[in-house]
């Protein structure tokens, strides 16, 4: 007897079959970079040949993960409330929100073909409010005006990269990081207190 489903469930199971094999991808990418189809295949608890109907070559795999990330990076903007409080507070939480996406974040560092600059770099700025948080803080006080908006954002994701590789080569706890992370952050956009 054959069992007839609906276009809405089968996209359903679809889309499930996706996120289980994108899941998948940036939890083995986290541990092991250079990892082959077959080992997320496996962890994704889908055959070889069902993860390249999803995703025919590792370049397609690795498009959908950084756009993943992009999609990730965006809502931990959102969640962060960039719009509250100084520029500098709205950072910190950033921060917090940036860290919840550790994985994700080791993938995109330390991945190769993850990161792309001209797509990730321009969701990462203005769209998700940090350029204006950045300027509020320079108004506020909370924030260097001496440092520009890139020069705080590059800083930023430089310290998101130098906690990531900290917890990956086992000096430290994410914890102990995202405290190193945050002081860090404090400490390098507080204005100078002699001017």
């Amino acid at each position: 007897m054959t069992t007839i489903h609906s276009a809405p469930e089968q996209s359903a199971t679809r889309e499930r079959t996706r996120k289980a094999i994108l899941d998948a991808a940036v939890s083995v990418f986290a541990s092991k970079p250079a990892a082959t189809l077959s080992e997320i295949a496996s962890a994704a608890k889908v055959g070889r040949t069902t993860l390249h109907r999803y995703f025919p070559e590792r370049s397609d795999l690795v498009d959908a993960v950084a756009a993943e990330a992009t999609r990730a990076v965006g809502e931990a903007a959102a969640a962060a409330r960039l719009g509250e409080g100084t520029g500098a507070e709205a950072l910190v939480r950033l921060c917090h929100e940036y860290f919840e996406l550790a994985d994700l974040l080791t993938v995109l560092f330390f991945t190769p073909g993850v990161y792309q600059e001209d797509s990730f770099a321009e969701s990462a700025s203005n769209d998700d409010g940090v350029t204006d948080a950045i300027e509020r803080g320079h108004c506020d006080g909370s924030i260097d005006p001496d440092m520009g908006s890139d020069w705080v954002q590059n800083l930023l994701w430089s310290l998101l990269y130098t906690s990531m590789d900290y917890v990956n080569r086992g000096s430290g706890t994410r914890l102990q990081a995202l405290d190193l992370t945050v002081r860090s952050l404090r400490r390098g956009i507080a204005p100078d207190p002699a001017v």
